[in-house]
């Protein structure tokens, strides 16, 4: 059983991978401000905002989540998510198509990447594997990392030449991924742009900018967290507003 409850309904098939992934430790300590010594300045401003003094440093968190996604057209989901970097995540969800319930996962664990969707729980509609969906999840789960700051220490940091911004690279077992944070004069994270492999709008398989948008952050447990999230491909070009198809507010956020 997940650490912070039962194993959403969506997941059942991964149930051992959730499980993996939601257990946490607290054994590297606690967060003090001295470390963050020696990482370039936005990374400081920005962890030194997001973590109080003394918040052990969480290893994974367990998140709940509502918002809207856009299949042909925008339609509401529930969800709930397990991260772990730089392990993994499992978002599980569940939303209407034609008045039917879909439910189904994206993932990125063991080094791959999976999405499962059914229809009634029953009919699939969606299964998917494979090297570029390995990839793309790799991407996913690199720029999702802003949600456990507490595993800043597990990242490399590069400076950048533009102000405000910095890299948050990981080295994935598919490669290193990079996402170009951009932080607020208070700390504040506002945004999260990478080069994500994917093939958005039918494109052939490559990297394309790929970006999330932070309208709002929230405190749990000390640690504060994107809260209110816009994302999609094509980032910062003239087709951002056609290639935004995520909409989402966290609701719970459990760290382990």
């Amino acid at each position: 059983m997940s650490r912070h409850g039962r194993v959403p309904a969506a997941a059942r098939s991964v149930r051992e991978e959730w499980d993996r992934l939601s257990i946490g430790t607290t054994e590297a300590g606690t967060f003090d401000p001295g470390m963050l010594a020696g990482l370039p300045e936005p990374a400081r401003r920005w962890l030194g905002h997001a973590l109080a003094p003394g918040t052990p440093l969480w290893q994974t968190v367990e998140l709940s989540m509502t918002g809207r996604i856009r299949l042909g057209r925008w339609r509401s989901f529930t969800a709930r998510q397990v991260l772990a970097p730089p392990s993994g995540f499992i978002w599980a969800a569940r939303a209407r198509v034609a008045g039917l319930p879909v439910t189904g996962f994206d993932r990125y664990s063991g080094a791959t990447g999976e999405m499962g969707w059914r229809l009634l729980g029953l009919l699939p509609v969606m299964s998917s594997s494979g090297p570029d969906v390995s990839l793309s999840a790799a991407g996913r789960l690199a720029g999702e990392a802003v949600l456990v700051p507490t595993m800043f220490q597990h990242a490399r940091w590069e400076a950048c030449a533009e102000p405000d911004t910095v890299v948050m690279a990981w080295r994935l077992a598919n490669g290193v991924e990079r996402t170009r944070l951009r932080v607020g004069a208070d700390g504040r994270l506002l945004e999260a742009v990478l080069q994500r492999w994917g093939n958005p709008d039918g494109a052939p398989f490559g990297r394309y900018p790929f970006g999330v948008s932070i309208d709002e952050e929230a405190t749990f447990a000390g640690v504060r967290v994107p809260s209110v999230l816009r994302a999609g491909w094509w980032w910062g070009t003239d087709r951002q507003t056609d290639g935004e198809f995520f909409r989402a507010r966290i609701v719970s956020a459990t760290f382990g």
